[in-house]
């Protein structure tokens, strides 16, 4: 097997729900956001809205939860082992690919054939996740400076005469919509480009066999078949 073993200790159970909420979410922001920019059909609009405030609150709330859990909730730090650490350092250097930035580029842009092993997510994956919450919170303030209720309050209301207007809020928090959108196609296409095993870990929690790796020494250590072999001779 060319692959590290995909084990349920890399993805917790908890960060799986709110990986979820997250997808949920975002497909509904994304169909009433459009919907509210262009309203395809009638009668929807007080729908489209209010759901459209929902999940943008409960989408805030997650990422709350999120960040906070990852100093409380351990995760394996690397794929290919059940030893586990707490999740926050899994987004920090570590000593498995602080070092691999430019072979993970060269393996996006069909430079390499294949991609280094080591920490669980690439150099590229870090940064891209570090700057979600910040994009998130991008969103939400200027959704929050659209919205009826708070478009008159203190940050909000000075935001929108900031930057020329209600209309030139509209614009950025629709540019916001298109980066998540092409942000999810990218996501999901690095996750199934090898195969389905990650995303049968993430939303069936089925785990794959592979390499095994220690995170203590830095390298492959092994092969985990998860018993399949002995099974197939049953």
């Amino acid at each position: 097997m060319a692959h590290l073993a995909h084990y349920r200790e890399a993805h917790p159970l908890p960060f799986v729900i709110t990986h979820w909420v997250n997808l949920i979410c975002m497909v509904l922001l994304a169909f009433t956001g459009f919907y509210i920019h262009y309203p395809f059909f009638a009668g929807f609009m007080g729908i489209a809205r209010g759901l459209h405030i929902f999940c943008g609150i409960v989408i805030l709330l997650n990422l709350i939860f999120r960040v906070v859990a990852a100093f409380f909730v351990k995760s394996a730090p690397t794929g290919g082992t059940r030893e586990t650490d707490f999740d926050w350092k899994s987004f920090a250097p570590q000593k498995d690919n602080r070092h691999q930035l430019g072979a993970w580029i060269k393996y996006y842009l069909f430079m390499k054939k294949t991609h280094p092993l080591g920490a669980k997510y690439g150099v590229p994956q870090k940064l891209a996740y570090l700057a979600i919450p910040l994009l998130l919170l991008i969103t939400g303030f200027t959704g929050f400076c659209l919205w009826a209720p708070t478009s008159v309050v203190g940050p909000f209301a000075a935001f929108n005469s900031l930057v020329g207007g209600v209309m030139v809020t509209r614009i950025v928090h629709y540019f916001m919509l298109w980066v998540f959108i092409l942000f999810t196609a990218l996501h999901a296409y690095l996750a199934l480009i090898e195969g389905l095993s990650a995303a049968k870990l993430m939303f069936l929690r089925r785990e794959h066999g592979g390499l095994v790796y220690s995170p203590r020494e830095h390298n492959i250590v092994g092969e985990d078949d998860l018993h399949e072999g002995a099974e197939a001779l049953k």
